[in-house]
């Protein structure tokens, strides 16, 4: 699992006194021997212990024979942080999302709310699979397609329109009258008659079920801060990778970069998580009595001891 972390083949040559092919069919056995993510869930965690807030986004990556870098799609259980399934796939897109949704409800995941950015087909696989769940559109991407839209960081034109929408739209709220109320307010004080302007404004009417659906579910972030640092560490370590042979050498080290992400311990988390330090996420949805899987223990993964307490601060 060294080499998920970021360990190079040199080194690891190096360390174990193997040549360069030696090396890699060494790390390609033992990607071979993990269990399959979807397994893990589906036999080792409780998913009952989870309160449904799924934060999901995808990472596109190289694979011979696709023109363009395809999506992997993967979502994380909010309060444990566990990721629960992921899984590649030819397109994002409204079948892709039915698919990955469809695997999360066999799985026996007890979907809620959704939180992710903006993306076609999304809404629709969510209320075909999981009608009674919410969607969340991520804040902070909104808020910055705003900005490119309104060229706020290069022009002056439109600085106080936005910074108003900002504070009284998304910022100083507790209710939907105080939603009502800052609208109004960016209306009548901001926008003038600019077509522009009132078509922002307009739009975020329209979806403020879903730009604004997260406080109805207690814990619930609006937005996807979470799994960008997951995306930022996988876009690393793709980075040396450079591509993938074929679907199948994709899919297996995915499966293996799951893996070590659910049974590595966290080391930094912030004041609301800060709990969780010491533990990996998968110490948090396992059954009490699971039977630790013999691949994990001969590649060096020790038996996770169940996580009796969340913090009161996250719950």
């Amino acid at each position: 699992m060294e080499h998920i972390d970021g360990v190079g083949f040199r080194r690891l040559g190096d360390e174990n006194i193997l040549s360069g092919p030696q090396t890699y069919a060494c790390v390609i056995v033992e990607m071979e021997q993990l269990p399959k993510n979807d397994w893990l869930t589906k036999e080792l965690c409780d998913l009952a212990r989870c309160q449904g807030i799924l934060i999901l986004d995808g990472k596109y990556v190289a694979v011979k024979g696709f023109e363009r870098k395809i999506p992997f799609l993967f979502g994380i259980d909010y309060l444990s942080h566990d990721i629960l399934h992921g899984e590649l796939y030819l397109a994002e897109d409204e079948v892709a999302f039915s698919q990955y949704f469809q695997r999360l409800k066999d799985l026996g995941y007890r979907l809620r709310i959704v939180v992710a950015d903006d993306r076609a087909g999304l809404k629709q696989a969510l209320n075909k699979v999981f009608p009674y769940a919410r969607l969340q559109l991520c804040q902070n991407h909104y808020l910055e397609n705003i900005r490119n839209v309104l060229k706020i960081r290069s022009l002056p034109t439109y600085q106080h329109f936005f910074n108003s929408l900002k504070l009284h739209v998304f910022t100083a709220y507790e209710t939907d009258e105080e939603i009502t109320e800052g609208l109004k307010h960016v209306r009548e004080n901001h926008a003038g008659k600019n077509f522009l302007l009132h078509n922002i404004l307009a739009d975020i009417e329209n979806r403020r079920n879903e730009l604004f659906a997260y406080r109805y579910f207690e814990n619930c972030p609006n937005n996807t801060n979470l799994i960008e640092l997951y995306n930022s560490h996988l876009a690393g370590r793709l980075k040396t990778i450079k591509g993938f042979q074929s679907l199948a050498s994709a899919r297996r080290w995915l499966n293996a970069w799951l893996v070590r992400r659910r049974t590595k311990k966290f080391t930094d988390c912030d004041v609301k998580f800060k709990t969780l330090n010491r533990h990996c996420s998968l110490e948090l949805t396992i059954k009490k009595q699971a039977h630790w899987p013999e691949q994990l223990t001969k590649l060096g993964i020790k038996k996770i001891k169940f996580y009796e307490k969340i913090d009161e601060n996250i719950h």
